[in-house]
């Protein structure tokens, strides 16, 4: 009896599953299906080739008739399994009602069955679930029954899946560590041909997205243009989608939005019909990527749709009510989203420095110290760079909104250095212009100038054009304003071998013979008009305002000290610099590379002398003889032409 074509295009269907060439599989599976009644086992090689081709309800369908044939063979087991897996199908498909209906058909068909492979994908489920609720040490226990279950019946995928949820659930208990050692298990043997295909691609997706949450940018990377080169050996739809979203995050938080784009515009289209739960988190993922980009009207579209198709999508909707002005609402937005993921740290740490940054925008300065100190809470807790960069930008963002521009600076800086380490270009550009933004309120006006260009620059090149133009308006409105340039003389003292005289004489002696010091100083530098700009513990920075006040004031103060060594015995030997120059007044401060050049001049000085630039003394007469010679000083290109003034 010779062989049918309906067999024939089975035995062609089970081998292009074995080489996982699905199309093939799919059409020759399909035409077996249409001449014939296929025997549950074939439906379900069909319902494998129907989801990675990206034809999901054939898939379900195909599931569907395989259930009832196992029902009716008494293969209860087997059963079981399609009902868990017409299970994850349906909650792909947010058809949550129809999903727990079939978790129910297989809970029934198992309870009077010996234990078997179908049990512990049965735990995994209720492991799902009590992760989803938050109860994740209740969640632990299914998954730790899943992965027994696996190892006893040599159930490589169950086992794969147990372990890779587990380590999920770790992470997401702030034992990072030890989640990771699991899936970095998990990933090896993915990668090693040693797990099924769908397992292989859940593995890639899972270790990218905890990847992306931890911030963990360059292995997110790694592991997305692995699982792509993956997929595209599979020959398969559908799936890859979900791959190309984790991609295109990594790709936005480094820096490259116009392949972002692209790629989670792929990812969109190939979702949609697929999986509307991943379809949510690429719409999501495209709304993050066109508000950097300045399409607020595209972004809001994206996000619109991520929210129809079940996904949050935040922190970039709140981000969006606040770019649009709406900062009431983008308050209620960013809290709302706060209060339904309350135990999900790594969630929360994504949302709480977009609150603190809506909270600046309403004055709340309460509320952004609030996510500042979480999200301390959980950089200690987790050790994650990110989350620390996090902190840090929260925390200037509140000490801006209580009024305290100095903080702000200190932790802004950190964020930056942060974020560039983390490869995190815009990022670190917004920290800048909020650095600036600091700086103007400390009255260092240049300062602020040079992180605003920088900025600038950096969202140019990124092609964030909202943030290139604020930052542009602030530059020009800086700039027009000119900066309050005044030209001084700038003095610096110093006591020569205090460390080594403090060890000879005492801290009680020391105390004594500094006090003298400065009220000796600080007389003479109010008689001849000096402006005490800051005090070091052994010296002193003080501004003048003439070249001729500057040095009477400075042989003054040799002269005192060398009387008091003459009438008492001692007196500590004093060096001083002398420098005028053109500075910005900062504050009760200066700044600018005049002040610089002065306090190194004060640097090359030794005991009981006074050095000046010979540029700020050659108009005194007086002068005209002293000693002159040549130095370079630290941090100075070009060396420096100095001069010793006598003071005796």
């Amino acid at each position: 009896m010779g062989t049918t074509a309906s067999e024939t295009q089975l035995e062609t269907g089970r081998q292009a599953v074995g080489r996982r060439a699905w199309p093939e599989a799919y059409e020759a599976f399909t035409e077996a299906n249409a001449a014939a009644s296929l025997e549950p086992e074939d439906l379900e090689l069909l319902a494998k080739a129907c989801w990675w081709v990206g034809r999901q309800n054939e898939s379900i369908e195909a599931r569907e008739r395989a259930y009832a044939m196992y029902v009716q063979r008494g293969d209860k087991q087997r059963a079981a399994f399609m009902a868990l897996t017409l299970r994850r199908q349906h909650s792909a498909k947010l058809a949550s009602s129809v999903a727990a209906g079939w978790l129910t058909r297989a809970e029934r068909l198992l309870k009077d069955e010996p234990g078997s492979f179908a049990d512990g994908y049965l735990a995994l489920a209720h492991g799902s679930l009590a992760w989803n609720r938050g109860e994740l040490e209740h969640a632990l226990e299914h998954l730790d029954r899943g992965l027994a279950e696996g190892e006893r019946f040599g159930d490589a995928d169950l086992e794969a899946w147990a372990a890779m949820y587990r380590g999920m659930v770790l992470v997401d208990l702030g034992r990072v560590e030890e989640g990771w050692l699991l899936l970095e298990g998990v990933s090896a043997a993915a990668v090693g041909g040693e797990l099924g295909g769908y397992t292989t691609g859940g593995v890639f997706c899972n270790v990218i997205s905890t990847c992306r949450e931890l911030a963990d940018y360059r292995r997110a990377s790694e592991w997305a243009d692995a699982a792509t080169r993956w997929c595209e050996r599979q020959s398969i739809n559908g799936f890859p989608g979900v791959c190309r979203v984790h991609r295109a995050e990594v790709m936005r938080l480094l820096g490259s939005w116009s392949e972002a784009e692209a790629e989670v515009r792929r990812a969109c289209d190939e979702l949609f019909e697929f999986s509307p739960v991943h379809a949510g988190a690429a719409f999501h993922e495209l709304g993050e990527v066109r508000l950097r980009m300045g399409d607020l009207s595209g972004a809001e579209e994206a996000f619109g749709q991520a929210a129809e198709m079940g996904e949050d999508p935040q922190p970039g909707r709140a981000a969006l009510l606040l770019a649009q002005g709406k900062v009431e609402a983008a308050t209620a937005s960013i809290r709302r989203s706060l209060e339904e993921v309350e135990w999900r740290w790594l969630t929360r740490a994504r949302l709480l420095p977009t609150q603190a940054e809506i909270a600046l925008a309403a004055g709340d300065a309460d509320t952004a110290r609030e996510a500042a100190d979480e999200l301390d809470r959980l950089a200690e807790e987790s050790g994650t760079d990110a989350i620390r960069a996090g902190a840090e930008w929260a925390h200037g963002v509140a000490d801006l909104a209580a009024g305290d521009p100095s903080s702000a600076a200190r932790h802004l800086r950190k964020a930056r250095q942060r974020w560039r380490e983390l490869d995190a270009p815009y990022e670190a550009a917004r920290a800048g212009v909020l650095l600036a933004q600091a700086h103007v309120a400390e009255g260092d006006a240049e300062a602020a100038q040079m992180e605003l260009e920088s900025a600038r620059s950096s969202f140019e090149r990124l092609g964030a054009g909202p943030d290139e133009r604020l930052a542009a308006a602030r530059l020009a409105d800086l700039r027009s304003a000119g900066p309050a340039l005044a030209r001084r003389t700038f003095v610096f003292t110093d006591i020569v071998g205090s460390t080594t005289l403090l060890e000879a004489i005492g801290d009680g002696a020391w105390n004594d013979l500094r006090r003298w010091h400065d009220v000796t100083l600080r007389r003479c530098m109010a008689l001849h008009g000096g402006e005490e700009v800051d005090h070091t513990g052994d010296g002193f920075f003080v501004s003048f305002p003439d070249v001729p006040s500057a040095v009477a004031c400075a042989r003054e103060i040799q002269q005192k000290l060398a009387e008091h060594r003459r009438d008492h015995g001692f007196a500590p030997q004093v060096r001083i610099g002398l420098h005028a120059a053109e500075a910005t007044k900062v504050g009760a401060s200066y700044s600018g590379m005049g002040v610089h050049i002065a306090a190194r001049i004060g640097a090359v000085g030794g005991a009981g002398e006074i050095v000046a630039s010979a540029s700020s003394v050659e108009d005194l007469d007086e002068l005209a003889g002293s000693d002159r010679r040549m130095v370079d000083l630290k941090g100075i290109a070009e060396p420096v032409e100095v001069v010793s003034i006598d003071w005796a």
